[in-house]
């Protein structure tokens, strides 16, 4: 069991990763390559942080939530090499079991059948339009990963979607739905158009995201 008098407050990590991301878009900006492998591990390292210091590690749901915060910390590492195409796959591999770590946890915490395939279908519509904007410049290897990696993305937040409203809690819907809307501007920017305005908004989705996640294990246990 965690002990509380050993963690530090939950708002330290919070505006840690909130200072972290804000200097890894500056640094974005400023083509300041040592600043992105500087703080954005470090940004990541705060929401992994978050959710041990909130006792994730004390329930299934709970560690669950770590492994995938954990896989999506190696996956930012793993993206910020941008010109390595091999770095780049590993990384979304890397996200892609963070996501399959996520909807175990959703079914750790328990989901009907029929919601959540209510879900999917409702959300499928969604996932063909994604993937006819994205299949032009889907080449090789990643025109089969790329289509897996948004089938497992929209399986997630169904998923996440029906756990939420049978158990009556928001933050693993919240949590996400903003994790993989945030997997649009890491499309964008690799296959459509890249550009700093899609870590502009990306990255701070993202990092909410992971930290809604994060919390997650705290309204989880007192539902």
């Amino acid at each position: 069991m965690s002990d509380p008098a050993s963690t530090c407050p939950a708002w330290i990590w919070v505006a840690g990763c909130g200072l972290a991301c804000a200097v890894l878009l500056a640094s974005e900006v400023r083509g300041r390559q040592a600043g992105v492998w500087i703080f954005k591990p470090a940004a990541s390292a705060c929401f992994v942080a978050l959710a041990w210091n909130l006792g994730a590690a004390d329930s299934g749901y709970g560690r669950a939530i770590l492994v995938g915060l954990g896989l999506s910390m190696a996956g930012d590492v793993l993206l910020i090499p941008r010109a390595a195409p091999r770095f780049f796959l590993a990384g979304i591999t890397s996200f892609l079991c963070g996501h399959l770590a996520y909807a175990v946890a959703f079914c750790r915490l328990g989901v009907a059948l029929l919601p959540a395939l209510g879900l999917l279908l409702g959300l499928a519509p969604l996932a063909v339009l994604v993937l006819r904007w994205l299949r032009p410049a889907l080449q090789g290897l990643f025109a089969v990963a790329v289509p897996v990696y948004v089938v497992v993305i929209f399986a997630m937040v169904a998923l996440a979607g029906a756990a939420s409203w049978q158990h009556g809690v928001v933050l693993p819907a919240l949590g996400a739905a903003l994790f993989a809307l945030s997997d649009v501007a890491v499309a964008r920017d690799r296959f459509i158009a890249p550009s700093l305005a899609n870590g502009a908004w990306g990255l701070p989705t993202y990092f909410v995201g992971q930290l809604v996640l994060a919390a997650s294990v705290v309204e989880v246990a007192a539902r």
